[in-house]
């Protein structure tokens, strides 16, 4: 009923000229979920939403979950009053809070013996909310946040405008296995000739993203000039897509770990995993192996 009354303002309002339509205005769309290791459900999410640049979606991220967290701890008797105004006006019954819970159209012995206020409150209202503030701390927990942000400061928009060496450094010590103590110490050195270099060249005006940022360097030969960010740079384009090896891990362990070697030990299955995953890498170690035994 609410989509249709909502649908039938959208056609009136479109009808008078009072709002646009087009690619992602005003128009009725699904929000897929994005998937961990499925990249289909994120290129959907993508499309349906509009740009948001990283510091300000992190920052609305904060601030959400602090609202879910006040809606929890003060919302309810707002929320309460809101629902039985909404009852109210739609003649719809309104049960007392104070007695306990029938289930309509359900038998009764299937439920816990509960007042409609716990019901209410507690295993609906408070239980939808923690849900929410949960599904939140899982996807933008302060690390990723902190990455997030980092990140954006590479961005090459309005001029290298999110430029901040500070962040940049702290972005690269979340590879310690690619920058040491040293590397830390010659990129801070190359961030300071780098952002200078590239604000005064007009080569670098029109490019909007970092995969532009990183073809433009190879093509200056910038990113031998500046390898320390260059490679921080590729760090940060491949971060997106790291999580597609474990769907490549998953499909690969159907195979290796089937019926009969349902026993099989975790040091044996991780080294199996790893001999029929990286099967390319093996050949070719297989073939050197092979030409210096044979001396071919």
């Amino acid at each position: 009923m609410i989509r249709m009354i909502q649908a039938q303002k959208v056609a009136e309002a479109l009808n008078l000229g009072e709002i646009d339509s087009g690619k992602g205005l005003n128009q009725e769309l699904s929000l897929p979920r994005p998937g961990d290791t499925r990249w289909g459900y994120h290129y959907k999410t993508i499309l349906n939403k509009k740009d948001e640049d990283i510091i300000n979606a992190m920052t609305l991220g904060s601030l959400t979950k602090e609202k879910l967290q006040s809606l929890r701890n003060d919302g309810w008797e707002n929320f309460l009053n809101r629902v039985i105004s909404f009852c109210k006006n739609h003649e719809i019954e309104i049960p007392d809070i104070n007695d306990y819970y029938v289930p309509p159209g359900r038998p009764r012995r299937l439920f816990q013996k509960v007042k409609n206020i716990h019901r209410f409150r507690v295993e609906m209202f408070l239980s939808v909310i923690d849900l929410q503030i949960q599904e939140f701390n899982n996807r933008f927990d302060e690390v990723n946040m902190e990455l997030l942000i980092c990140m954006a400061c590479l961005n090459p928009t309005n001029s290298f405008a999110a430029f901040d060496q500070k962040k940049i450094l702290r972005l690269a010590e979340f590879y310690p296995h690619d920058f040491t103590k040293v590397d830390l110490l010659e990129l801070e050195f190359q961030l300071e000739m780098y952002i200078d270099d590239v604000r005064n060249d007009a080569r670098f005006q029109q490019v909007k993203d970092l995969g532009g940022l990183s073809c433009m360097l190879v093509e200056t030969s910038k990113d031998k000039t500046f390898p320390y960010v260059y490679l921080l740079l590729k760090l940060v384009l491949i971060l997106p897509v790291a999580t597609t090896s474990v769907e490549r891990v998953f499909s690969g362990m159907s195979f290796v770990k089937s019926r009969l070697r349902n026993s099989m030990g975790d040091q044996l299955l991780n080294d199996s995993l790893v001999t029929f995953i990286e099967k390319d890498i093996f050949y070719m170690l297989v073939m050197k192996v092979y030409c210096v035994v044979f001396r071919i």
